[in-house]
């Protein structure tokens, strides 16, 4: 069991690390392009593991599972082992027991820090895309958000305040529009309901007209619409890896309209994450019963190995498929555990067939019994 829990860790952490990196760095460009500092990235990128655990749970739990059988076939502990009596579900027991800590920790991922990771991350994101100063507002430099819109800030205070401003719109003129341009000693972003606006104190705006007529107009406030320079949404709706279980199995009109999911998606999405657990348990097992039925071999177990990864394989790409179908169809949700129930019988079976001779031992015993009763029936005469 130790073993198992030591490799595991070892096994989840390498797995985790190079998953999460790779995440990590596409959301590093994201961050920083967006103006925001190395804290706010390692504070996003945590909120991405539970999700990366999810994925590299099962093949964790399989990878230490054929390890430790392996290295206790190759250290000849596993032959002591069954010389002494110990059978296979008798030495199945602490992986079995090893599978099922590892579903009960992938329960409380899938249904709860999982969900919740999620929606903090989209909710920071939703911050961060409507952090308008941060995401195009650069000191002392001519900067363009949108086309048509130009903006100059000499100075950006601690307070967030915007020293000697400068804003040139555009948009309207390629159209025979006007041009409109304003200058301001101070101004401020403002997150309102109907999006974000910047306000600007003591300042002059100036339109040109198509007939080249400039009207110029002193102000002391005056409130300019920049939603328009904000190309991804401050806020979105939920999707279903943001929801908790409890939301799925019972949607409200609410929740089927905010995700335009069906309400048989949903409960199907929900019946998955306890399939997802119930298969770690498989991954565990099918790494050992593969092993213990390929017998004692001194040249190592790697044929086993490579079968027992295309049997693990085989049973992932099932789960997948009844989770489609079961998004589909109504009454289909018993489907969703058909990979995990089927893993566990296949590997009852593989375990129950390594305690019985298999068909050609038993043909090399007979044989063999018939060459003794005929060597000693020619020696007894004589």
């Amino acid at each position: 069991m130790s073993q198992l829990l030591v490799l595991f860790g070892l096994a989840g952490l390498v797995l985790v690390l190079i998953f999460w990196i790779n995440r990590a760095v596409r959301l590093f460009d994201y961050i920083i392009s967006s103006g925001e500092t190395a804290l706010v990235f390692l504070e996003i990128s945590t909120m991405i593991l539970p999700s990366v655990i999810v994925f590299v749970l099962p093949i964790a739990a399989f990878t230490a599972s054929v390890v430790v059988i392996n290295r206790l076939n190759s250290e000849s502990e596993l032959v002591v082992a069954q010389a002494t009596g110990f059978g296979p579900f008798r030495l199945a027991r602490p992986v079995l027991i090893f599978g099922v800590m590892g579903a009960a920790f992938m329960l409380v991922l899938t249904h709860y820090l999982s969900p919740k990771s999620q929606l903090s991350f989209a909710q920071r994101q939703a911050e961060i895309s409507s952090d308008v100063t941060s995401r195009f507002l650069i000191e002392g430099s001519f900067v363009h958000p949108t086309s048509g819109i130009t903006l100059y800030v000499r100075e950006i205070t601690a307070e967030g305040e915007l020293l000697d401003l400068f804003l040139s719109d555009e948009r309207e003129k390629s159209e025979g529009g006007t041009l409109a341009t304003y200058t301001a000693q101070r101004a401020l972003v403002l997150n309102t309901a109907e999006g974000p606006r910047l306000l600007m104190f003591d300042g002059l705006a100036q339109i040109l007209s198509p007939d080249g007529r400039l009207t110029t107009t002193g102000f002391e406030e005056f409130t300019y619409d920049i939603s328009a320079l904000i190309s991804d949404p401050i806020a979105g709706k939920r999707k279903i890896r943001q929801l908790y279980t409890h939301e799925m199995l019972f949607p409200t009109e609410a929740l089927i309209a905010e995700t335009r999911q069906s309400a048989t998606a949903l409960r199907a999405e929900a019946h998955f994450r306890n399939a997802q657990a119930l298969y770690v348990i498989v991954a565990a097992l099918t790494g050992y019963s593969m092993l213990i039925a390929g017998g004692f071999s001194r040249f190592g177990m790697w044929r086993q190995v490579v079968i027992s990864i295309g049997v693990v394989a085989s049973f992932q790409t099932l789960d997948n498929t009844m989770l489609d179908i079961a998004r589909r169809t109504d009454g289909a949700l018993p489907l969703i555990y058909l990979a995990s129930i089927g893993g566990l019988l296949f590997n009852f079976m593989v375990l129950w067939s390594a305690t019985r001779p298999s068909f050609l031992a038993i043909r090399k015993r007979r044989k063999a019994a018939r060459l003794l009763a005929r060597t000693t029936a020619q020696e007894g005469p004589a």
